[in-house]
């Protein structure tokens, strides 16, 4: 067996075995001296290949990289565990999808965007969940936290990077959304008509909702520049 079989089966069982996403950086210190970054791309882009035909592919993603099931054979994986996956509010995905495409902002950007209060219970299910996290503060009065996405959230969706997110207009989140009780939906009426992201107006554009904030995912405030601490 030649050298380069050797690191790829090295390779392959670690990313196997691991249970998470694993970095070419802590790939390449499988090996005594380490691999260069990019020996281990091309071994990694080989074994990915030696399993292209089959129901399982190596992909990399914001953490590392790491196998997984193909989307055509999803539907039969979920058999697996059958509980139902976590549910969230319209709020709670306007919010997170305000923090993914215009981070980092703060709950004053995320406010003025979707106009309505912002709730200390719909920030923090998206940090428990592990999809947000503070990652400073803006240098403005009372110093407010800004908020962007995780790895974690990026590794969810099968991303590597936010420039992977789809657009706005392709994204379909609808599957993540809880269906509320009657009394829920009649109180969250008016912010679904009042949001950007989610409700287009009759006349095919999206409605401000409030005077002077920006109909679509505008710049948030840039008066200040943020602070990243």
């Amino acid at each position: 067996m030649d050298d380069s079989q050797t690191m790829r089966d090295i390779l392959e069982a670690a990313l196997l075995t691991a249970g998470e996403p694993l970095p070419t950086p802590k790939l390449s210190r499988l090996f005594d001296p380490p691999l260069d970054a990019a020996t281990v791309e091309k071994l990694l882009a080989e074994i990915a290949d030696a399993w292209n035909n089959k129901s399982v592919e190596l992909v990399e993603v914001a953490s590392g990289w790491r196998f997984q099931g193909k989307s055509s054979i999803q539907r039969y994986l979920d058999r697996l565990t059958p509980e139902r996956p976590p549910r969230y509010s319209r709020a709670v995905m306007e919010t997170l999808a305000i923090i993914a495409y215009k981070q980092p902002v703060t709950r004053g950007d995320i406010e003025a965007i979707r106009g309505v209060a912002v709730s200390t219970n719909v920030v923090k299910s998206l940090e428990d969940r592990q999809w947000v996290e503070v990652v400073g503060h803006r240098e403005t009065p009372g110093r407010p936290a800004l908020y962007a996405t995780t790895k974690a959230f990026l590794d969810d969706l099968g991303l590597s990077s936010l420039s992977e997110l789809p657009s706005l207009a392709d994204l379909d989140a609808s599957h993540l959304l809880e269906i509320p009780d009657a009394s829920t939906q009649a109180a969250e009426a008016q912010f679904a008509l009042a949001s950007p992201i989610l409700a287009p107006s009759a006349d095919g554009t999206h409605a401000t909702a409030e005077s002077g904030v920006a109909a679509d995912l505008g710049e948030p405030d840039t008066s200040a520049p943020p602070v990243i601490h």
